[in-house]
């Protein structure tokens, strides 16, 4: 729950963020709300493509490696070591010797309190971080040039009156696909080694700015759906910022050579992933199509209805990334004791967490949408979708036993028979 906590509430930042974007834009009007409720599924169909893998694989290699050299320091005869710090092996002898002496002054104090201020060698970290920023950077380019024929696949007709603010809308968001990328590549760095609370702070930072600037852009300014994508693109490149200026204060960013980075490494695994995520993402973007064919009154119901199930329902993802990072660190250790039990608590919880989401969402969902919209069309046609929520929460349960697996399937190996798991 201390990994998981955090990770929860950080993952559901955003989605609330989005959630209040989504109640400005519906005081526009109906047409608004549903043109940019298609423009935000095209673009977290493209965005989910690169981002889970990305996050996902990263996690995982960096708390094997974050572990792995853990134990290799543990093993290691050194004066400094056996008085609690974790030095590089390859640190040089003059950089060893203040820490040497400020050791000596400070033996007292138990081996576990103590830190060290050196810059760990991740090469995973530096890998996830090139890769984020060229994905970012091909899924800006990609959007920007093919929004129009993009969204007219999507039933945005030319002659529609929802293809002018979409278009605008999708634009604008589009230059901050980098800045989404790499935030995320940064944050499956900090959820490999566990701290869970340094993307939380930089979220919540980047999500106020996003809900001040609301307001600002769209009413003050009158920029309409384009100040709300403005508004959302510079809190991107904040939380960003914030996360690459403490990620350069743990880790050495400078692999030693281009062979480290293992880009090979990345690229196999995340292509397993990359097939998973097509398949769960492209039923949502297709239902945003059907919907947005019938028109904007059936595509703003859609959108009100999405952004609160996503919501709720990526709590699920705070446990999901806790067994990840736990799973891949027992592994690294060989403690199949240790990945037994988190498999089971981990389906445990998520059991619960399934349940008590599909009784919460049933309640909301009777007083929430009027947040949203006032338009009674629309208003009726979200109390249709209100008994088809009992149901949505329960993918909790089936997407942790995946996510919760997947370091088993990533490195083609039987688990099952070691871990006894029926």
């Amino acid at each position: 729950m201390q990994i998981a906590l955090p990770t929860a509430l950080a993952l559901t930042a955003d989605p609330i963020a989005s959630l209040i974007d989504t109640a400005f834009i519906g005081h526009i009007g109906p047409v608004e709300l549903a043109a940019v409720g298609v423009s935000i599924a095209v673009f977290n169909q493209v965005s989910k493509i690169a981002i889970f893998p990305l996050v996902s694989v990263t996690t995982s290699f960096v708390a094997e490696e974050d572990a792995t050299k853990s134990l290799s320091i543990e093993a290691d005869d050194g004066g400094v070591l056996e008085t609690g710090y974790a030095v590089n092996q390859e640190m040089e002898l003059e950089d060893l010797i203040p820490q040497v002496e400020s050791t000596c002054k400070s033996s007292l104090i138990p081996s576990s309190y103590k830190k060290t201020n050196v810059r760990r060698q991740i090469p995973s970290a530096s890998a996830a971080l090139v890769i984020g920023s060229v994905l970012g950077i091909i899924q800006a380019l990609f959007l920007i040039l093919a929004a129009k024929p993009i969204l007219n696949y999507m039933g945005v007709e030319s002659n529609s009156t929802m293809l002018k603010p979409a278009q605008q809308y999708l634009t604008l968001r589009s230059l901050g696909a980098p800045a989404v990328l790499l935030s995320l590549a940064m944050q499956g760095v900090f959820r490999g080694f566990k701290d869970t609370k340094t993307p939380l702070f930089a979220i919540v930072v980047g999500d106020v700015a996003n809900i001040i600037l609301d307001p600002i852009f769209i009413f003050i300014l009158r920029m309409g759906v384009s100040g709300a994508a403005i508004a959302h693109v510079i809190s991107q490149y904040l939380i960003s910022l914030m996360l690459l200026w403490r990620l350069i204060k743990e880790v050495d960013l400078l692999p030693p050579s281009i062979k480290d980075l293992q880009i090979g490494r990345f690229l196999k695994n995340g292509s397993m992933l990359l097939v998973r995520v097509i398949a769960v993402t492209f039923c949502v973007t297709l239902a945003a199509s059907l919907a947005a064919r019938q028109g904007s009154t059936s595509m703003a119901a859609f959108q009100v209805c999405l952004q609160i199930w996503l919501a709720t329902s990526l709590l699920a993802d705070g446990l999901a990334v806790a067994g990840q990072a736990i799973l891949a660190s027992a592994f690294a250790k060989k403690d199949y004791t240790k990945a037994t039990a988190t498999a089971s608590r981990v389906l445990q919880v998520g059991l619960v967490l399934g349940l008590v989401l599909s009784a919460v969402l049933v309640v909301v969902l009777q007083f929430a949408p009027r947040l949203f919209t006032a338009d009674v069309n629309v208003l009726k046609l979200i109390g249709v979708g209100i008994p088809s929520r009992l149901y949505w929460s329960l993918d909790c349960i089936v997407y942790l036993y995946e996510s919760a697996h997947i370091r088993w399937f990533l490195e083609d190996r039987d688990w099952y028979g070691t871990l006894e798991i029926s």
